[in-house]
């Protein structure tokens, strides 16, 4: 990526950071998109996201703990085999054909669940054991291989499937990416032995943005419109990508 492009760049991961922060997640999948858009090459895209997802979700842990929506009874099985199922997510290098399709589809799916809007919630049932531990390895491990925390699966299922509400959901899934997007970065990193340069210059805005996106996010920012527009931006990086494997 040309120098020249820096300043657009990281206007584009603040905008990012804002904007998922205020729905309650850290942003990864954007990331993708933006870096994706810019050209920059796929083996730095993952673990880049993975730094500036972990700052971002650092953010919404606090807030969605200090306010008191978080559960473990409800997240600790899920993060039980998520997280060295994501270790492993990031330590595997897949090829780049293979990595462009399988983040292509990350984010089409990211893309649509920005859409849909949630049903009418009802009093939740905690899922079976087997069913959050099986349904947290493999989240997990498509976290680490694609560069995601995994919470923009996580939140859509436990609200879907009648497990939590809306803020338990966000608050459980936020954690859910922070441990995710260190193990995978963790894992990585002893793969690749660094960590890519591109994510340093890029480290402000996405706290900025985190941030104010947070703040504002809390004082009933229309949560609807702002996931319209996040959902053109993945679907035209998702359709990208596919076009191009």
């Amino acid at each position: 990526m040309s120098a020249d492009l820096l300043p657009l760049l990281t206007i584009g991961m603040f905008a990012i950071a804002f904007l998922y922060s205020s729905v309650g997640h850290a942003g990864a999948s954007g990331y993708i998109a933006v870096l994706s858009l810019f050209g920059v090459a796929a083996a730095i895209v993952k673990p880049t996201a993975l730094v500036l997802n972990v700052l971002v979700a650092s953010i919404g842990t606090w807030q969605f703990y200090r306010a008191g929506h978080f559960s473990w009874r409800l997240f600790w099985p899920f993060a039980l085999l998520a997280v060295p199922c994501a270790f492993l997510g990031g330590y595997v290098d897949l090829p780049a054909r293979a990595f462009m399709f399988m983040v292509g589809c990350v984010l089409i799916f990211s893309a649509l669940r920005f859409l849909v809007r949630p049903s009418e919630e009802h009093e939740p049932r905690p899922p079976s054991r087997a069913a959050a531990l099986g349904a947290g390895a493999g989240l997990g491990l498509l976290a680490g291989l694609t560069g995601t925390g995994g919470g923009i699966f996580l939140t859509p299922l436990l609200i879907l499937m009648g497990w939590a509400t809306t803020r338990t959901a966000a608050a459980v899934s936020v954690v859910f990416i922070l441990l995710n997007s260190v193990s995978g970065l963790l894992g990585n990193v002893i793969a690749t032995g660094s960590v890519p340069g591109i994510a340093f210059p890029l480290i402000g805005a996405v706290l900025a943005g985190g941030a104010a996106g947070s703040h504002l996010g809390s004082h009933r920012l229309p949560h609807q419109v702002i996931k319209r527009l996040l959902a053109v931006v993945l679907l035209i990086a998702g359709v990208k990508l596919l076009f191009t494997v």
